[in-house]
């Protein structure tokens, strides 16, 4: 008896608040207020810790949160549709409930990496009878369980009557322009012989990279950024699946075709310098401008990293950071289309390390390169234009920052 009286007065208070929600949509013509005032009411009456409400832009396929509620803002960030659970809960248009993420199949969230743990989780599609507009999101219940039925509900008609009203009134969003792509990766799948079988390291990665951004491929170790980076760098080759760069179909590539690929269009910058010790830094970035057919000229480029007065010292007479910006500029005076950066700064102390970073931003912001770059280093990843999360072999997440922070500005 004391159940069923708690669950009335739980779903009269639930009632009311639709109630109240429902006359707020109609006294209102900004649909951004009534939204906010809708994730409002549910992270209170639910007691959640965080929300969000995400919409689709139609354009650019990608999600981007029009209100959040939580410990962190995440407002300049977007999601590409179909990953993580907001881009599956929009693409599939059905509830997600995750009761509990470190027992059930939890392909990831954005707020993973913007607020507390994500103990359980409910986010339900924003959908009109004719299309799918985005979700609302739900996290971590402050005290422990999980989302009932009822709740559920709630969420759902809250959603629906969303989805009618911004189709009335015509809402819609939109993040910007569609980039050139430059790279495509389809169901790409790597294994590795191990004994009497084989250790599939990607289970079947969807990727683009465009020209001219800057993308910073997170994760734990083992989780495969370094074998994707060398599958696109053409120095390993994929088990199955499809990469088309710049147009042309490099799945199979013949050892040659590999020489020229690696040769014209890449440019590679490791956490070891790997400079020639016996040859000064301008002949070390000459030595790599030799073997291209259209280089800019040595000078150009060690001035483009800085160091024209450090053009005639030997690496050891230069700092880490100063070696490792002569690897940069032998990485750009191939002129390539793409520069791969496996953990420049890991040794490098802070201030040394904002003084690299500095360079891969102007790389960017001169239209010179696209950059992918491996991290640990989360605070690194606010200054792309997309973070790319990996976990377990798998795409876990695709965030895109509309407002990219400066080198400068990082701190760690």
């Amino acid at each position: 008896m004391m159940t069923e009286a708690v669950n009335r007065v739980k779903n009269n208070r639930l009632l009311g608040e639709l109630m109240n929600l429902l006359r707020l949509v109609l006294e209102t013509d900004d649909i951004t207020e009534a939204l906010n005032g809708a994730l409002e009411m549910i992270v209170s009456v639910l007691k959640c810790e965080e929300g969000a409400i995400w919409l689709l832009a139609k354009d650019t396929n990608l999600l981007m949160p029009l209100c959040h509620i939580g410990p962190v803002s995440f407002t300049n960030i977007t999601v590409e549709n179909g990953l993580g659970v907001e881009g599956t809960v929009t693409r599939s248009g059905k509830t997600l409930l995750i009761r509990d993420t470190l027992t059930e199949d939890y392909p990831g969230s954005v707020l993973d990496d913007c607020g507390p743990q994500v103990r359980n989780m409910l986010c339900v599609p924003v959908k009109s009878p004719g299309q799918t507009l985005g979700c609302i999101q739900i996290a971590n219940k402050t005290d422990g369980s999980s989302y009932d039925e009822e709740e559920v509900q709630l969420c759902e008609r809250i959603a629906a009557l969303a989805a009618i009203t911004m189709e009335e009134k015509g809402f819609a969003v939109s993040v910007g322009e569609k980039k050139d792509v430059l790279i495509t990766l389809r169901n790409v799948i790597k294994e590795f012989p191990s004994g009497e079988g084989v250790i599939r390291v990607l289970k079947g990665i969807n990727l683009e990279l465009y020209k001219n951004e800057f993308v910073v491929i997170l994760g734990e170790s083992g989780c495969g950024k370094s074998t994707l980076v060398n599958i696109i760098g053409g120095m390993d080759q994929l088990t199955d699946g499809s990469l088309m760069i710049d147009g042309k179909d490099f799945s199979r590539p013949t050892d040659a075709e590999l020489t020229i690929f690696r040769r014209e269009y890449m440019g590679f910058v490791f956490q070891q310098y790997n400079l020639m010790p016996n040859l000064t830094a301008q002949e070390n970035v000459q030595f790599i401008a030799d073997l291209v057919k259209d280089p800019m000229p040595a000078a150009e480029a060690i001035a483009k990293v800085g160091l024209t007065d450090r053009a005639d010292n030997f690496p050891a007479a230069l700092s880490g950071g100063q070696q490792q910006r002569v690897s940069i500029a032998r990485a750009i005076v191939k002129k390539p289309k793409i520069i791969f950066a496996d953990e420049p700064t890991a040794a490098l102390d802070y201030q040394t390390s904002i003084e690299v970073l500095s360079v891969f931003e102007q790389i960017v912001q001169s239209r010179g390169a696209t950059v992918v770059m491996i991290t640990h280093n989360p605070e690194i990843a606010r200054m792309a234009n997309r973070v790319v999360k990996l976990r377990n072999g798998m795409i876990a997440s695709i965030r895109v920052n509309l407002h990219p922070a400066a080198a400068k500005d990082l701190v760690w």
